[in-house]
């Protein structure tokens, strides 16, 4: 069955699929993705892909608009090439935040995005960690959400001990995720209670959950100004935790994100490689990456043989 699977990079996402390549012992397929003077986007398969089951692995991240031209060009040449099923791999869902409308004249730039893709051409979709999960809803193709939960429980267990680690939601909205990690860990959970008071900052009000002398993990989907991470970690501290960690799924990290963790008391970041680390990522002592390319390509292994994606998070 691995003969007919073809492994397509775009730009954002091509260490990481690489990496999935690698895992699943096949070769990354030949695509040409170049720009004309004036930035159109031009791409062209280098091999046949007729009849092949194509995996296009491409995150939506920034420059967003960019990347996601890029996915709907490479999905629509697979098509127009005869690809006999086409999914996209996006392990980051660009415009995922903006799944509902705020107020009144606003789109729902999320439901646009997945007309887009499906119009495209593919088939079916593999994503990681939506920070909506209704958005599966929004396509009208088969559509699996990955969870990095696995991965981050791995490497929890062979870096903190047993007894002391306690799980933190860093808002209310993120108690489910926070609690599903807490269980496999076998932790306790905590929140921290924040307000809002204008976009990009936040204010923590109040720690729910007796923290003092544990080694706290934060837990969130993404991390972008990093305003929220750092704030719950202070207040962590201020309140007697023995130490604050934060695994995130995706990290954004824009604007001064990055210098803003650099600086702050927490011990370590933890984020995947869903979006491709910055130079200042890879450069900050306290921000760490992780590989979700073996989960990914245990999930494209799984669909190309038509077996259960579901199970691996059981």
């Amino acid at each position: 069955m691995k003969s007919s699977i073809k492994i397509i990079a775009g730009n954002a996402s091509r260490p990481l699929a690489e990496a999935i390549a690698a895992y699943l012992e096949l070769p990354l397929a030949t695509c040409m993705v170049r720009r004309f003077a004036d930035m159109e986007i031009f791409v062209e398969l280098q091999e046949n892909v007729r009849g092949e089951d194509v995996f296009i692995v491409q995150s939506t991240s920034f420059p967003a608009n960019d990347h996601l031209m890029e996915l709907l060009i490479m999905i629509d040449a697979a098509r127009r090439s005869s690809a006999r099923r086409i999914t996209a791999v996006i392990p980051y869902f660009g415009y995922a935040r903006q799944d509902r409308r705020t107020s009144g004249r606003t789109p729902i730039s999320a439901k646009l995005v997945c007309n887009l893709i499906t119009e495209a051409g593919a088939d079916r979709v593999l994503t990681l960690d939506l920070h909506a999960g209704q958005i599966q809803g929004f396509f009208d193709i088969p559509t699996d959400n990955l969870f990095a939960a696995p991965v981050m429980v791995r490497d929890i267990k062979e870096r903190l001990p047993p007894g002391q680690r306690m799980v933190v939601s860093p808002d209310v909205g993120g108690v489910v995720r926070a609690r599903a990690l807490a269980k496999r860990i076998d932790a306790q959970l905590a929140i921290v209670d924040k307000r809002r008071e204008r976009a990009g900052e936040s204010e923590v009000m109040n720690i729910i959950g007796d923290v003092e002398g544990q080694s706290c993990i934060l837990v969130d989907d993404i991390v972008d100004s990093g305003g929220t991470l750092v704030n719950a970690a202070e207040a962590l501290l201020n309140a007697g935790a023995k130490e604050v960690s934060a695994y995130i799924t995706h990290g954004v990290l824009s604007g001064g994100a990055v210098s803003r963790v650099a600086a702050s008391r927490m011990k370590e970041l933890v984020i995947t490689d869903s979006i491709l680390p910055t130079q200042a990522v890879k450069l900050a002592k306290n921000i760490r990456v992780i590989s979700i390319a073996p989960l990914l390509g245990e999930a494209i292994g799984r669909t190309a043989t038509e077996s259960s994606v579901s199970s691996l998070f059981t």
